[in-house]
């Protein structure tokens, strides 16, 4: 099989951080914002794979029953077998996939951030040509995520995440180790928004991000795009 005829892939990228702060609640990656847009790729003939900061079963978050689409994608024998064992940035290459997508929940704030190894596999999908996407608290991936010219990808590019207000509104802006809003606007994003809680999403130059869960299928969306995948 040529380079070309290869099919092309998609890798999530997973927090393997389950403790909310000091609250005594638990959290993890938020399932729904891996769950429809995994549906939306495979839609489109893209496999799917994961990895995680610290490899293995990274915690979840967010699973509602009645989510059919959560429900089928962890029903998913591969999709089963590759969450309870995922790979972490150190096991794959940039070279195997299109896309990288940051998904959200909380969890993604204390880990995602020093996840060196992770920003740099992100960095080289980057600059081979493939798109960096990430929505809600996925975008905490981004900030420490520099080129090889040592510019920050957020850089002079618009960036949409989890906003201060909505922060606030779930009670959580003083448990977070940082507001996600200003960690990026001080690496130079220039933040775009919606009213809270609302889809919003935007591309940039082959950085894609959506600002909430409400807004993963349209981060799918605008990274297929990206990617020349419409």
């Amino acid at each position: 099989m040529t380079k070309q005829q290869q099919k092309r892939k998609v890798l999530f990228a997973l927090t393997s951080h389950g403790e909310l702060g000091d609250t005594g609640r638990t959290t993890g990656f938020y399932v729904p914002e891996v769950a429809h847009p995994a549906a939306v790729f495979r839609a489109e003939g893209y496999d799917i794979d994961f990895v995680s900061v610290r490899g293995g079963a990274p915690p979840q978050d967010g699973v509602d029953p009645e989510d059919e689409v959560v429900t089928a994608f962890l029903a998913d024998p591969d999709h089963k077998a590759a969450l309870e064992s995922t790979r972490t940035a150190a096991d794959v290459s940039a070279e195997d996939y299109d896309i990288i997508f940051y998904a959200g929940g909380h969890g993604a704030m204390w880990d995602f951030p020093g996840a060196t190894e992770l920003a740099a596999l992100a960095a080289a999908v980057y600059e081979r040509g493939g798109v960096v996407a990430a929505v809600c608290h996925g975008p905490a991936g981004l900030v420490d995520i520099r080129l090889s010219d040592g510019s920050h990808l957020v850089d002079g590019k618009q960036v949409a995440c989890f906003t201060n207000e909505e922060e606030a509104a779930v009670g959580l802006a003083d448990v977070v180790p940082f507001l996600l809003e200003d960690r990026l606007v001080e690496r130079g994003a220039r933040h775009t928004r919606t009213a809270d809680f609302a889809e919003h999403a935007v591309a940039d130059r082959r950085l894609v991000t959506g600002q909430n869960p409400a807004s993963a299928v349209r981060v799918a969306r605008l990274a297929l795009a990206e990617r020349g995948s419409r």
